[in-house]
This record gives C-alpha cells, structure tokens and sequence, in this order.
C-alpha cells in the first residue's frame, strides 16, 4: 500500500556563491586571470580600477581607449537610459555591421588570418597520410587508424573491433588483412615506430629502419625478438648465454636499445603553453632575518564597480516616468552591480585566505625559508596550518592545491612542504620527506652492478639513526618511482 507522509530533515547544502568562491579559492594565478577576464565580459559593470596586469602592448592599447570613453562619459553626463536600450538594440546589428567579411583569402586583414595555428600530432599525421595517395577504401582505413592512436602514438585498439568501426560508422565492409596491410603503411610514416601495438613492436620499427650491416644493432633486433621478457626483466646473463655474446657486444647491444624513444608520438605532441613554465602565486624574501610573503599582483588586481552604471540606476530613482522597457533594463543592471560586488569581495577574501594560510605555512617552515636547507623541512599536515588559520581543512588543502611559492632558493609547489613525520626512538619526529631524501641519495650513490636490495637499504638507515621496518623502506622506494634492485642492476 502506498502512503504519502511528510518528515523534516536537516540538510546543509553550499549555495551558488560559495560554490564559486571556493574554485576562485582553488584556481592558481594563471587561471584566476581567465577567470576574471571571463567575469569583465559578461559583466559590464565590472571594471579594472586601473590598467589589467600582465596585459601585453596590444591589450593595453585597448585598455586605455576604453578607460579614455568611460573617463569621459563619467566625467561628463552621465548615461541615458533611453540611449542604453536603444545601444543595446542596435547590438547585434553593429556587430554585423562593423566586422569584416571574410573573403577566404587568407589575407591578415581577414579573420581567418589573424591567428596562427598549430598543427599537433593528429594533423601531422594525417598530412602523412595524404601524401601516400592511397586508393580511397585504404585511405578511409588509413585516417581511421590515425584517428585511433593515442597520444604516445600506440594503436590500442585490435584490428577486429577498427574493422568493425569502419563498416558501421563509414560503411566501409573491409577485412582485417587489408587494415594490417593498410597498418603495415603507417608505420612506415615519421616518427619510427609510430601505430605500434605493443612497446616491442615500436622498438622492432625504430631498429629495422637503421643500418642492418651493424652488428649492435643486429643484436639488438635479435634481443627484443627472441628475449623480450628477459630484457624488461633485465634477466642478461641469460640472454648472454642463449645468444653466445660477449660482455662489450652484449652492453652495446643493450645501450642501443635503451636509446630508442619508446613514446614516438610525444615527439609531435603540442604542449600548452600555459603548462610550460610556472607563475609563482606568493614571494618570500628575508630582511633583517625576518621573512615577508607578498601575493603575485596578478592575484590582486584593482577591481571597481563602474560609476556610469550606478549613476544609471541613481538616474532611474530619480524619474518621474517609468516604462516597463526602463523597469526591465534597471533590474537587469542591479543584478549586474550586486554580482559584481559580490565578485569583488570574493576576490579581496580570497587574497586573505591566501596570504593567512602562507604566512601560517611560513612560521611553521622558518627555517627552510632562512636557510633553504631541505633538510630542515619539519613534518608539517594540512591540520597544522588549519590549527593556526582556524579555517577548515578542506579550505587549507584548496588553497594549496596548484599554488607555487617563489623564494630565494628556488620556486617550490605548497604541497612539497607538507609531509608526514616519523618518530625514531630517541623520541626525535623527523620528516619522511628527509627519509626519502636520504633513501634517495643511498640509491644514487649505490653500485649498480650489485644494487642495494630493500634489506640492505633498511640496514644502511640503521646505521645512521633511522630505525624504519623493511616494509616501510619498500613504500618510501616505490613513492620515489625507485624500482626493486634487480630492475636497478645494469651491465656498468
């Protein structure tokens, strides 16, 4: 039987603002700046109380023609409503009207050469597969294994299923000899051993295009043939015996492979230019022995609300007749003024948070920041710069996320200060990043002929002070990407 009953709960929900204040609270510096760019467009009551920072001369020039137009209408009368809507009419015909059209050209008058593109590894490939002049039924096949590859350059997927596409997505009815035919082409294209199946494939491609008459490179086809899974298990005595090599033929073989590019498809990859270098969201410097934190200007920019529209809504206050186009057009305008000044003081608490939560991450590493000793780094959890700020910490783990710090040793991300501490027995915490560290340096300076097993590791901290279990040696080696002793071992 069905009934309807009413209940109370009490549930805790974010509201639309705080949902974004906390990703203006996430967002690095970079990001931050798109984002209030993204907030002056649709905004157009928002405005740069001076000139936008890290504006390039172009942007610049812009700026300072539309602070000349606001100056003047602030400083002269101010705006009319009835001008506003007819201005907001007559948008999309001004747009139309002051663009100009495209003749395909591709003159620099035109849009379309205004902006210069990139061609990344798809593209690439594809200008490869062009030049084959293939009939068209391979050159369908063609374009369908490119479009499938990954961004190392691997073909992933099986021929059966790349078959299966062809015929119920482009109507080609093929086989799965003509696409290993069709395979066999692409990988003859730049980069060798691109359209690989497997990492022993891409590196049989990169050999069989070298000179045959070499005896290392002989050798090394002969390897990855016969003995792959020996060579990724670096198991060489075995390989030396099977093929009869000596020590020096069998290093040069192995140096050889080592050499070949095992990800061909990076090779053509276009990077973001946005991920190629850093911007640093705090500075450090030390006077007179103390430390001071600034915020990166780009994450203080001088926002105001613009007086113009302000005067708009004072101006529609004051009139004695009010259509419902002006009562439409104001109400509009006051959202627009509340958003912005919500946006405003967004931004100015989020700079405290910031600047709160880097100071209380200062005091707690000072003497990292004085000396710049990483071995001075203490163990440090979000909860202690969360004890500190009184915030909470999800709210501390925001703003570290993402956030580089720039000091006088170098520039560092805020989570490399933040490590877990392990106590020894003389009841000293010290930090696991100085553990890792040591366990690092162990491993560098091992012989790699006879590579430390996790035993002797565990033994050699013994010996200077730090009493850690086998197993907890082993997590420390695989969180550095360190692989076991064996994989170490090379042929000197």
């Amino acid at each position: 039987m069905i009934r309807q009953f009413q209940t109370q709960k009490l549930l805790q929900r974010l509201s639309p603002q705080q949902i974004q204040f906390m990703q203006l609270l996430q967002a690095p510096t970079m990001a931050l700046e798109e984002r209030i760019k993204e907030e002056l467009e649709i905004n157009p009551t928002l405005e740069y109380a001076s000139e936008s920072p890290g504006a390039n001369d172009a942007e610049e020039d812009d700026y300072e023609a539309e602070d000349e137009n606001l100056e003047s209408s602030a400083e002269g009368e101010s705006i009319d409503l009835d001008e506003y809507l007819r201005s907001e009419n007559q948008d999309d015909a001004d747009v139309w009207e002051d663009e100009p059209q495209y003749s395909g050209s591709g003159s620099g008058d035109s849009p379309g050469g205004r902006y210069s593109v990139e061609s990344g590894f798809y593209e690439q490939m594809m200008e490869q597969v062009s030049m084959l002049g293939l009939p068209a039924e391979e050159d369908a096949i063609a374009r369908q294994l490119v479009g499938t590859l990954d961004e190392d350059g691997y073909l992933r997927r099986d021929l059966v299923s790349i078959a299966d596409d062809l015929a119920f997505g482009q109507n080609v009815y093929t086989d799965v000899e003509k696409v290993e035919s069709v395979l066999k082409k692409i990988q003859q294209l730049d980069p060798p051993g691109i359209a690989a199946r497997d990492l022993q494939e891409c590196l049989l491609l990169q050999l069989e295009r070298q000179p045959q008459n070499i005896p290392a490179v002989q050798h090394s086809i002969e390897i990855l043939r016969r003995y792959f899974p020996e060579f990724t298990s670096k198991h060489y005595e075995r390989i030396q015996r099977s093929l009869q090599l000596s020590d020096e033929e069998l290093r040069e073989a192995i140096n050889h492979i080592l050499k070949l590019d095992p990800r061909p498809g990076v090779a053509f990859s276009v990077l973001n230019r946005a991920e190629t270098y850093v911007v640093p969201d705090f500075f450090v410097r030390t006077e007179n022995g103390e430390l001071h934190v600034t915020l990166n200007a780009r994450n203080a920019p001088e926002l105001r609300i613009s007086e113009s529209y302000q005067e708009m809504v004072q101006a529609y206050e004051r009139s004695q007749s009010k259509s419902a186009a002006q009562k439409e057009a104001i109400s509009f305008i006051r959202q627009k003024l509340d958003s912005a000044k919500w946006f405003i003081d967004a931004i100015r608490q989020r700079q405290q948070t910031l600047l709160g939560t880097m100071n209380a991450i200062i005091s707690l590493q000072k003497n990292f920041f004085i000396t710049g000793d990483e071995s001075a780094i203490r163990p440090m959890v979000l909860r202690d710069v969360a004890a500190i700020t009184g915030q909470d910490v999800s709210t501390v783990s925001r703003v570290v996320n993402s956030k580089y710090i720039q000091t006088e040793y170098g520039t560092y991300r805020l989570k490399y200060f933040f490590s877990e501490g392990h106590q020894l027995e003389s009841g000293e915490e010290v930090s696991t990043r100085e553990l890792r560290k040591i366990l690092q340096e162990a491993v560098g300076n091992e012989d790699k002929s006879a590579p430390l097993s996790d035993e002797k590791l565990t033994e050699l901290l013994a010996a200077k002070g730090y009493n850690l279990a086998r197993r907890t040696v082993a997590k420390y080696r695989e969180q550095l990407q360190i692989p076991v002793a064996r994989m170490r071992k090379s042929l000197g």
